[in-house]
């Protein structure tokens, strides 16, 4: 019996955000989906606007797991895991021990394709894309609590909107110049 997608189907019990104040609770299946859909348009965008090779659907593939290890870590909040050097290695190698926990639950033959989505071992160019997106779904969720009201995501908005320019990656860019203004706007703003 293989475990894998019984697992990666409790993405959904694991909350985001633990050390704030949240007015919309997030999971991380759910904000694993956002990502999967933003990376997807950054390789778009790649592709499309700057003339770059790239692949999208991959990149979807890579961002729909780039947290499946949290099924076995949790979530870390952020300003934990970057607190110093010694504990982001330290929890690094907790998540690649429970990348490679993951992988071995999977059938033999299944393991090489899995593998490099579970770890996060996508090439680089496709590790920084997933990140830009990781991080401007991120950024959308400050937005939505700020216009729910919740003052507790300003700081984090600041920073976070802070860290995708400091990527230097126009693709990123190119979505946060066409695309998240609408994240401001209520369900009549978007013209349904």
């Amino acid at each position: 019996m293989d475990s894998f997608f019984a697992l990666i189907s409790r993405m959904r019990y694991i909350g985001r955000w633990g050390l704030m104040r949240s007015s919309i609770p997030e999971n991380v299946q759910e904000h694993s989906h956002m990502v999967a859909v933003i990376a997807h348009a950054l390789g778009v965008i790649r592709r499309e606007v700057f003339g770059r090779e790239c692949d999208p659907n991959a990149l979807a593939a890579a961002a729909l797991f780039h947290d499946a290890p949290e099924i076995i870590t949790g979530d870390m909040p952020t300003p934990v895991k970057y607190h110093s050097g010694a504990l982001t290695a330290a929890y690094k190698e907790v998540e690649r021990g429970a990348a490679e926990k993951l992988v071995s639950m999977l059938p033999v033959e299944l393991r090489g394709a899995y593998e490099p989505l579970i770890s996060g071992d996508v090439g680089e160019e496709n590790e920084q894309l997933v990140k830009a997106a990781d991080r401007l779904s991120a950024y959308i969720k400050c937005i939505e609590e700020r216009k729910a009201g919740n003052l507790e995501f300003l700081s984090a908005e600041r920073q976070t909107l802070e860290r995708i320019r400091s990527m230097g990656l126009p693709e990123a860019g190119y979505f946060i110049e066409h695309f998240i203004p609408a994240f401001e706007l209520d369900l009549d703003g978007l013209g349904i």
